[in-house]
């Protein structure tokens, strides 16, 4: 969804506003993962992607015609640069906090995966032919404080 603005300046402020919302949007986003808290949901879930939808397409718009914004106040340039610089680095700290995550998600999957393949490789056995005796059919998997 792309800005509806009457001016540059009014552009610039409204991109400003945006920036602003989603930077805290993703603020708090970031304190849920640190506090181990599931990720939002419903409508705050749903701004946070319409705004960032919203932002992202009207920086492509700027990019191709840069005019859209040429004519703001330069006070308003100005905040509107502030509030990126917060924005990109409340990213770089979100990014940083998703990460974590994912190598502890990805290192409980490898330690399950590896106490199943040692439970499933160990030998119960010889069966009554002489042979090692294999389990028929599936078996369980067994996790534990071990894994």
């Amino acid at each position: 969804m792309a800005l509806i603005a009457d001016h540059a300046g009014d552009r610039a402020e409204q991109l400003v506003l945006i920036t602003a919302r989603l930077t805290t949007l993703i603020e708090e986003e970031t304190q849920r993962i640190d506090a181990r808290l599931p990720p939002a949901e419903g409508e705050e879930a749903d701004e946070k992607n319409r705004l960032a939808n919203t932002y992202r397409l009207e920086l492509a718009r700027i990019k191709q015609d840069p005019d859209l914004i040429k004519g703001a106040p330069p006070a308003t340039l100005a905040a509107l640069r502030q509030s990126t610089v917060a924005l990109h680095e409340t990213l770089a700290r979100h990014e940083a906090a998703l990460n974590a995550v994912k190598i502890v998600s990805e290192g409980l999957v490898h330690a399950m995966a590896e106490e199943m393949t040692r439970q499933r490789s160990s030998t119960s056995g010889y069966a009554p032919n002489g042979g090692l005796s294999s389990p028929a059919g599936p078996q369980p998997a067994i996790i534990d404080r071990k894994a």
